[in-house]
C-alpha cells in the first residue's frame, strides 16, 4: 500500500500564499491557506494508505486530523525538500502539496501495478502530485521549481529514467485570487470555498 505525503507550510500570516496579497490581507491569505490545507488533509485521511505523513515547515495546529505522522521539512530549495521527503520512504509513495483543496480521495487512490510513477500536472506548468513506486530522490534534485517549465522538466526526468508513467488529471493550484475563485467553483462544498465566501461577504459589509 502507498505512503501519502503532504508537503506544507504552517498557515501563518506573511509566510503562506503571499501572492494572494493583495487583494487579501496576510491574515486572510493565511486563513485561505489553512482552509486549503485542511481540505487536503481531509482528502488524504479518507484515501487508502499504508502511512500518512505531513512534511511540515512549522508547527502543527488544530487543522491537523488524527492519523498523520508529522516530520519537519529538510533544509534546502524545494527540489531538495521534495527529494528528502521521498528519501524517507521505504516503499511506494505519492506526494502532494497544500495548493489543491479540490483534490479528492479518489484521485489519491493509486495503484502502481503496471506503472512506476504517477504525475499530476498543474495548470500553471508545475505539478500537484508525484508518485514513485520506488522512491529515488535523484529524480527530483536539480529540477527547477516554481517555473512554467517545472512540470515538463520533472516529467522528462521520469521518462528518461525509463519509468512507466501514469498521468493524473490536471488541476489548478491556488496561487492568485483568480485561482482561488476558480478552485472554489470546482469544489463548492470545500472548507476553502466556504472561507473564500466568508471573506467575500465580510468585504461587502
Amino acid at each position: 500500500m502507498t505512503t501519502l505525503l503532504v508537503i506544507a507550510k504552517e498557515p501563518r500570516p506573511g509566510r503562506v500564499k503571499t501572492r494572494l496579497t493583495p487583494p487579501f490581507t496576510p491574515r486572510e491569505a493565511a486563513a485561505l491557506a489553512e482552509a486549503a490545507l485542511a481540505d487536503t488533509l481531509c482528502a488524504v485521511a479518507a484515501a487508502p494508505a499504508r502511512r500518512r505523513v505531513l512534511v511540515l515547515d512549522g508547527a502543527p495546529g488544530p487543522w491537523l486530523p488524527p492519523g498523520f505522522d508529522v516530520v519537519p521539512q529538510s533544509a534546502g530549495d524545494l527540489d531538495e525538500r521534495l527529494a528528502a521527503a521521498f528519501d524517507a520512504c521505504d516503499g511506494p509513495a505519492l506526494l502532494i502539496g497544500m495548493d489543491t483543496p479540490q483534490v479528492t480521495p479518489e484521485l489519491l487512490t493509486v495503484d502502481f501495478a503496471g506503472c512506476d510513477a504517477y504525475f499530476g500536472p498543474a495548470e500553471d506548468g508545475g505539478f500537484w502530485a508525484l508518485g514513485l513506486a520506488h522512491p529515488d530522490p535523484g529524480l527530483l534534485r536539480g529540477v527547477p521549481m516554481s517555473t512554467p517549465s517545472t512540470g515538463a522538466v520533472q516529467f522528462e526526468r521520469l521518462v528518461v529514467a525509463g519509468l512507466r508513467v501514469r498521468e493524473l488529471p490536471r488541476l489548478r493550484d491556488v496561487d492568485t485570487a483568480r485561482d482561488a475563485e476558480a478552485v472554489a467553483l470546482a469544489a463548492p462544498e470545500s472548507r476553502f470555498a466556504a472561507e473564500l465566501g466568508r471573506l467575500g461577504a465580510a468585504a461587502r459589509r
